[in-house]
């Protein structure tokens, strides 16, 4: 009997040492409140085009601090581009990820306020989106790496002031559409939103990268309001191009896959 007890008490002390789950805290309803809230934030609505002049400027003005390695790897995609083989970070139908959805974008974004959150829609397919949780949160103590990373902010005054870390190693940190080198890990942006005028909205971007940067690196990316209703973004699947219009067996509507040279659909082989 005395073994039986003893065997009891072991099990019993095993337990109690096995520390608890983490609790998944509720996130309740917003209230009327919070709802109303939302109209004493800045007016940020209409569509936001970005400034891509300017893009190349501040590259040529305010130069990314590179290591003196990751340089050569910069100049050889330069190099390339220049000779008419560019890279094309893009083609592969990934996200853009952070930062270079704000820094390097070609394409119009529209900004949703929520309570607890802002989310940047960007136009074309559904990976151009960064959620911002302003609700008060932390960040998490052991985020999933992603392409955009997990983003928290607050407000101060009429700046919206964000914090983005666990963005996936394998992201570019780009200058242009074919120039870009891996942020390979570590990488901790924070940004400072807001009006500088009643239709330019600035992101002021502090990207520190320790992998490929001898430093931060500060820079700043404008974007200019239309409210025009021919400015709203509008829907692109980007791999939507690689299929063509067809019909199957019943006459049902259908993609198949379409095959491309030198920018032309050609003929599924076989058919």
């Amino acid at each position: 009997m005395r073994k039986i007890i003893l065997l009891a008490g072991a099990a019993s002390f095993a337990c109690a040492a096995v520390a608890a789950p983490p609790s998944d805290p509720i996130k309740p309803a917003p209230t009327a409140a919070e709802w109303a809230a939302l109209a004493r934030l800045p007016d940020w609505s209409g569509t936001w085009s970005p400034d891509v002049t300017d893009q190349n400027a501040q590259i040529k003005t305010n130069p990314v601090p590179w290591k003196p390695e990751i340089q050569k790897q910069v100049d050889h995609w330069v190099a390339e581009e220049q000779a008419g083989r560019p890279k094309g970070l893009l083609l592969d139908c990934l996200p853009h990820g952070m930062p270079s959805l704000i820094l390097i974008s070609h394409n119009a974004m529209e900004i949703l306020f929520t309570p607890g959150r802002v989310t940047l829609l960007g136009e074309s397919d559904g990976n151009r989106l960064l959620r911002i949780w302003t609700d008060g949160r932390p960040h998490s103590p052991d985020p999933d790496p992603s392409f955009h990373g997990e983003t928290i902010g607050h407000w101060e005054g009429d700046a919206l002031v964000t914090d983005t870390i666990a963005i996936l190693p394998q992201v570019y940190l780009a200058v242009s559409e074919a120039v870009g080198i891996p942020n390979n890990g570590d990488m901790h942006i924070t940004q400072r939103v807001h009006l500088t005028a009643p239709d330019t909205l600035a992101f002021d971007l502090t990207i520190d990268a320790p992998k490929i940067l001898t430093r931060p690196w500060t820079t700043r990316r404008l974007y200019y309001r239309k409210r025009q209703r021919s400015h709203e973004i509008v829907e692109g699947v980007c791999r939507q191009g690689d299929f063509r219009d067809a019909t199957d067996p019943w006459g049902n509507a259908i993609f198949e896959p379409a095959f491309q040279q030198n920018g032309n659909i050609l003929p599924t082989p076989g058919k």
